[in-house]
């Protein structure tokens, strides 16, 4: 401030006050520490939103940490995105499909060009947010340490994710991520506490409102003001001399009696509250500003003013001209509150701009109430595109919306209208009620999207966990399932070792929350400790302050009940009861139909494993295992076999796969395992067997077709004889660990041609070598080709079987290793896996 205007002066309300500025002390050291280590990192997430903006163009960025038991991300900072629209993704669960929590476990940033690119990789994040963005992810690390994720938005264009991007945002990531270390060096915590800052955007226009600083001495008419007072009185603030007599030749003549009685009556009441004047700008043109001051404390202050001029011209001269307008103009907030509305809104909404102003349209008008138009304000806000939509206003007006979005909020027009083409009478007023909001709703799209892929009751509860827990802020989870009218639990997050043990084989109708949820039907709510132990004295409690039971119940058939604990209390909303109130229907719905299949699924594999060998069998010089796994999706059963059959002096080693995923496959299997055996004990050679089961497969004409390879194997001198039928080559492991793909001659698929010709390859085996005979499933993966897969296998098994350890010990945990290493982690197929070693 020029002369020295003192901030004391400003009052508490500017300067933060005395008593803000000194720690209290009373309160702990370590306190204070903490909450400046806490502003310390708010700041660093502040100046990493902001800068990531600045870097690439986003409207729009968030950044997320890790929570303190690092099974959640938690939404930190947010800027140029209405917090109301990011709701349902405040928590994310860090084992879930979404970008931020895949960026987060794997250190990649993933960007995401459109709302086709999201809907195709990342459907959970479509399904919560449908709109058209783009998006990128990037992980927040130091060293080896992950502490979260930034996340930024563009508006959706051709262009998709800019050019760059992806450096500048690591560049603000790796900042952050060394800011955020070495508070955690000092003996900070970096984690969340919660609560979400909202980080305000600067403007992209000039402020319409103009403020100056002024400290007044009515009795010495000396005047302390800052630049600002200067230029908004049209003096120049270098040559301002500090007197009151200057500034009144700056003010319109006929205003200066009002100013020195406004003066004078604030030294009587203590305050001034918007005096008006007209000042005259360089020109001499009168303009009207407003004046507020009060008198401070202190020696001598009953003769002083201290306050601000405000200059609202500009603000003023735009609202005049909006109000003359004919259309209606209205401004939205960033989270959809009305913030202005011209007269003309008033008529054609039919509604008060009192009742307006400061309340979501959708909530003051009932006609407004269909969540497809507060969904039109979101996919303005997120895709920083206009849109425009018509609404019926009963009882016979149909009005035209245009909504105009950028980073700071929305501008509307609304005008009338024409109704829709076939439309003939304007819909009636819908009756009051509750309304569900859109981010509900999405809540609830999202835990059905994700249980819609769940099959098995552990895949439920995972996602019931993984959905749930950090979209609600609860720490335990527990789900029990109903058998033989008592409660059992299924699964359990969250809770002390043991702490459920007493409550397992519950009757359903006991006197316990979890029960009596069930048997009535209705969900309860504990927002406290004191309200459970009230309700239910002497129930065992572990560290949790808040409670949800919620029944699950499917078709009026009682399923279970579902669990939810807080760390601390909890006061459930209206929207949140319901919410988990219909949470709890999906939930019962997933499973039950999880609980059947889980039990034709056991069935189904019974049938399978029925179908296999039982044990392999032993030969002196010669170590056998195998592994068989089901595919990772899918209820029905496949057609992979494999088989060892003692034939005299011979081992005939077999592998096979019917096509196809069903219980005609299975059963093919079946009879096909049957014929290699038989034809192979009868002492025919593997090309005769291959042959022969060919015809056996084309005379039952099951409409399927399978693949095989046979390998004969002689231990005395280790000749082996290998057939093959459109199946993948054998791989061996050289005793000096060496390995190769066996691409031997073959014939066709079996149950192709009649004439089909199998040819045999024999080589020599020297001790020490391994033999892998394997079905497709383990070596495919959808995003290579089914070679590098082999490759994939030959590397792994090129380790060999470890020295020292017990030969058929070392076999079979070489079989796991392969089984992991080579696997992959989206396998749908089943896998056959048979291992010989000779010698």
């Amino acid at each position: 401030m020029r002369q020295g205007v003192p901030a004391d002066r400003l009052g508490p309300h500017l300067t933060g006050g005395a008593r803000a500025a000194r720690p209290d002390a009373n309160r702990p050291r370590g306190h204070d520490a903490a909450a400046r280590a806490a502003h310390e990192r708010d700041a660093l997430l502040a100046t990493a939103v902001r800068k990531s903006l600045a870097v690439t163009d986003a409207y729009g960025g968030m950044v997320y940490l890790r929570s303190r038991d690092r099974k959640s991300l938690v939404l930190c900072t947010i800027a140029g995105v209405p917090l109301s629209i990011i709701s349902a993704f405040r928590r994310v669960a860090a084992a879930g499909p979404l970008p931020a929590a895949v960026s987060y476990r794997s250190g990649r940033t993933i960007t995401l060009a459109d709302t086709e690119d999201t809907m195709r990789r990342f459907p959970q994040l479509a399904v919560g947010m449908p709109y058209d963005f783009a998006s990128a992810c990037v992980p927040v690390k130091a060293g080896e340490e992950t502490y979260g994720v930034i996340s930024v938005l563009w508006a959706a264009s051709d262009e998709g994710v800019p050019d760059g991007a992806r450096r500048h945002l690591r560049t603000v990531a790796n900042r952050l991520g060394a800011g955020l270390a070495g508070l955690e060096e000092d003996g900070h915590l970096v984690e969340p506490n919660g609560d979400t800052a909202v980080v305000e955007l600067t403007p992209p226009t000039e402020p319409t409102t103009r403020v100056g600083l002024f400290d007044w001495n009515v009795a010495t008419g000396a005047l302390s003001a800052d630049d600002q007072f200067c230029e908004i009185f049209g003096l120049d603030p270098a040559e301002f001399d500090g007197r009151a007599a200057t500034l009144t030749t700056r003010i319109a003549p006929g205003d200066l009696p009002e100013l020195r009685a406004a003066a004078r009556a604030a030294l009587n009441e203590g305050r001034m509250l918007a005096t008006r004047v007209r000042a005259l700008d360089h020109q001499g043109h009168p303009y009207p500003v407003e004046l507020w001051g009060r008198v401070p404390e202190g020696p001598n202050a009953r003769t002083r003013l201290v306050g601000a001029v405000l200059d609202t011209r500009t603000g003023t001269a735009a609202a005049a001209a909006v109000e003359r307008l004919r259309d209606g103009v209205f401004s939205l907030d960033p989270d959809g509150r009305i913030t202005y509305a011209n007269r003309s809104v008033e008529l054609l909404l039919h509604a008060r701009r009192e009742d307006l102003i400061g309340h979501h349209p959708w909530d003051v008008l009932p006609w407004l109430s269909d969540p497809v138009y507060e969904n039109r304000y979101r996919a303005a806000m997120l895709s920083q595109q206009p849109t425009a939509f018509l609404a019926a206003r009963p009882p016979d007006g149909w009005l035209a919306f245009s909504l105009y979005p950028d980073a700071h909020g929305v501008t509307g027009r609304v005008v009338a209208a024409e109704p829709p083409a076939g439309v003939v009478e304007t819909p009636a007023e819908p009756p009051p009620g509750a309304r569900t909001s859109v981010g509900a709703m999405y809540h609830l799209l999202q835990l059905a999207s994700a249980l819609s892929e769940a099959v098995t009751v552990r895949e439920v509860c995972r996602a019931v966990a993984d959905q749930i827990l950090p979209a609600f802020g609860g720490q335990e989870l527990a789900i029990y399932a109903v058998r033989d009218k008592r409660l059992h639990l299924v699964s359990q997050t969250g809770y002390p070792e043991g702490f459920l043990d007493r409550f397992e084989g519950t009757p359903i109708g006991a006197r316990v929350p979890g029960a009596e949820a069930l048997s009535t039907g209705t969900p309860i709510f504990f927002e406290s400790v004191h309200q459970l132990a009230a309700t239910y004295p002497g129930i065992a409690l572990d560290e949790m302050r808040a409670w949800a039971f919620l029944p699950l119940i499917a078709s009026g058939h009682p399923v279970g009940s579902c669990i939810i604990g807080f760390d601390e209390a909890h006061p459930f909303t209206h929207e949140e009861r319901g919410l988990l109130t219909a949470l709890g229907g999906f939930i019962a719905q997933a499973l039950e139909r999880a609980r059947l299949y889980d039990a034709e699924f056991a069935l189904a594999r019974g049938l399978q494993q029925a179908l296999l060998p039982h044990r392999l069998p032993h030969l002196d010089g010669i170590r056998i295992a195998a592994r068989y796994l089901p595919g990772t999706q899918g209820m029905e059963i496949g057609g992979d076999w494999y088989d060892a059959i003692i034939t005299g002096r011979h081992l005939t080693l077999v592998i096979g796969d019917v096509e196809g995923h069903s219980v005609g496959a299975a059963a093919t299997m079946g009879q096909l395992r049957s014929a290699v055996r038989a034809f192979a004990a009868s002492g025919h050679r593997p090309d005769e067997v291959l042959a022969r089961t060919n015809q056996l497969l084309l005379d039952l004409d099951p409409g399927l077709l399978a693949s095989c390879c046979l390998v004969r194997l002689t231990p005395a001198d280790g000749t082996a004889r290998i057939a093959r039928a459109g199946h993948l080559p054998p791989v061996l492991r050289h005793p000096d660990g060496r390995t190769e793909a066996l691409y031997v001659a073959g014939g066709p698929l079996l149950g192709v041609d009649h004439r089909a010709d199998y040819p045999v390859s024999e080589l020599q085996l020297a001790k020490g070598s391994v033999l892998a005979l394997y079905t497709d499933g383990l070596v495919e993966d959808p995003s290579v080709d089914i070679d590098l897969g082999v490759d994939r296998l030959c590397a792994a098994l090129a380790h060999g079987i470890g020295a020292g350890d017990p030969a058929d010990e070392a076999l079979d945990r070489l079989a796991e290793r392969l089984l992991r290493e080579v696997g992959s982690t989206h396998r749908v197929d089943d896998v056959a896996l048979l291992l010989t070693a000779f010698g």
